[in-house]
């Protein structure tokens, strides 16, 4: 617990809960950047600016949709799969922005990446995950975010971020039911991370520190292993989100090289918000 607490200190990320579990997440006072939903759900997402507003993090207030500071929609995520599967995305885009992060040497911003789930998503969905008889794993998160603080190996913080990632899949296991196809649940998923990469990356050229880079990041990692994973079936549901997917992603992967940010930007913001823009508009067809 006294690890616990120092690492909070030391990162600046507020107020410990009991079992060592964060409240209030400092470096970001707005929202994840796309809005509480979206499109192929019951909720439709709509842009945001990054995390906390237009300056990026730390600026702004909270997130469109104004339900949890990662602009997760949590009282939908109950019954609707999106908005479920949208809130393990966003906890899985940080803690795989963490991973590469710390490979790349980036420790300490690796180990406020994987705190930063707890404050922003699981927290204010701890009462879905218990309708939905998913058990707490926010002390995975913390364990995590200690092991990259205290300089563990790159493999012993990747075995911490094996065990979330184990336990994310699980939780996805629980999602709630409904009428929507899980290619349509998957394409709403994918729509909103592509967004939420999108938002980020507007507002580098004005925000030139790592942390929104390396949301953005996250988010378009997370965007790409689930279409591998589900794009098939999009593509059988839904063949112009399949098509809008892959473009958006390409151009993703163009501004995103890596875990750590380029001196120069690679793309034009103007090309990722139009990518992204498309994918948004076939999703909801």
């Amino acid at each position: 617990m006294n690890s616990t607490l120092k690492l909070w200190t030391q990162l600046g990320l507020g107020t410990a809960l009991a079992g060592g579990l964060l409240a209030a997440c400092g470096g970001e006072a707005g929202g994840e950047g796309a809005a509480t939903g979206a499109a192929g759900g019951d909720t439709a997402a709509t842009a945001g600016e990054g995390e906390g507003g237009a300056g990026g993090e730390g600026e702004g207030g909270e997130a469109a949709g104004g339900e949890g500071e990662g602009g997760v929609a949590v009282t939908d995520a109950a019954t609707d799969p999106v908005a479920y599967g949208i809130a393990l995305a966003v906890a899985e885009a940080h803690v795989v922005a963490a991973r590469d992060a710390y490979a790349a040497g980036k420790k300490e911003a690796a180990a406020e990446m994987f705190a930063h789930p707890v404050s922003e998503v699981l927290v204010d969905m701890d009462p879905v995950f218990a309708k939905l008889g998913v058990a707490d794993f926010k002390e995975l998160f913390t364990a995590a975010s200690l092991a990259a603080n205290d300089g563990k190996s790159v493999a012993e913080v990747g075995k911490a971020y094996d065990a979330i990632i184990a336990a994310l899949r699980g939780a996805a296991q629980k999602a709630p039911k409904s009428d929507a196809t899980s290619a349509k649940v998957a394409t709403g998923v994918i729509a909103d991370q592509i967004e939420r990469a999108s938002a980020m990356y507007r507002t580098l050229p004005k925000n030139d520190s790592y942390e929104p880079y390396l949301d953005g990041y996250g988010f378009a990692k997370v965007a790409a292993a689930a279409f591998a994973t589900n794009g098939a079936a999009i593509k059988a549901e839904n063949p112009a989100a399949h098509a809008r997917i892959t473009e958006a992603l390409g151009v993703l992967g163009q501004a995103y090289p890596g875990a750590a940010r380029p001196a120069k930007l690679p793309v034009e913001p103007g090309a990722v918000s139009g990518a992204s823009a498309k994918v948004m508009l076939a999703a909801a067809g």
